[in-house]
């Protein structure tokens, strides 16, 4: 098994729809409520976004699926099982944002968050602007996903994993209203790629 460490940066701005928790007071109404309670839509730890660890897993079987690539050698067999069963995410990725810098975007949306539905309402989104960063660790625990790759080789940026989270920030994305949901937030490039072993 080996931890590959990526360092993604925002090429658009990333928002998210955490869903809020926190009860309405008495006689608050739902624009008072928004502006009150806006924030908790993001995914926090310790005063800092991040993007939850789920996210990261699941964006790889959707660029997996997106993509249809066979497997070299592998006749029709696709990358889709390979990424779904033989990588883990169990961190997430702390942004360089603080929660308290975020700003928020008022938006006209559907009441019940589904597209196509008559009745809206206004509501506020966070939106972290252009330019977020951090480090996504995935476990890799499937060997086709790396093949041969020595973890200092030159060439891994030519790893089918690598150029599959690259197509990933550009056609998947991370948040509310990325690519993969008809939207243009949440994009990134691949700034830089680690390889280690797992010690055991």
């Amino acid at each position: 098994m080996k931890i590959v460490t990526a360092t993604l940066i925002g090429k658009s701005p990333m928002s998210q729809s955490r869903a809020i928790q926190v009860a309405k007071e008495t006689g608050e109404s739902h624009d008072a409520y928004e502006q009150r309670t806006w924030r908790e839509r993001l995914h926090t730890d310790k005063g800092r976004v991040i993007v939850p660890a789920s996210a990261l897993k699941n964006m790889l079987g959707d660029i997996a699926k997106f993509l249809g690539e066979s497997i070299p050698g592998k006749g029709k067999a696709t990358w889709t099982k390979h990424y779904e069963a033989g990588v883990m995410v169990v961190e997430p990725m702390v942004l360089n944002v603080a929660t308290k810098d975020v700003q928020g975007e008022r938006l006209f949306v559907p009441a019940s968050g589904k597209r196509g539905d008559g009745k809206r309402v206004w509501k506020t989104f966070p939106l972290i602007p252009e330019g977020w960063q951090g480090q996504a660790q995935f476990l890799v625990m499937d060997p086709q996903i790396l093949g041969d790759l020595d973890m200092h080789a030159k060439d891994v940026a030519k790893s089918a994993f690598v150029r599959h989270l690259s197509h990933a920030g550009k056609f998947i994305g991370l948040g509310r209203f990325r690519p993969r949901n008809n939207g243009f937030y949440g994009r990134f490039a691949v700034d830089g790629i680690e390889i280690s072993n797992v010690t055991e």
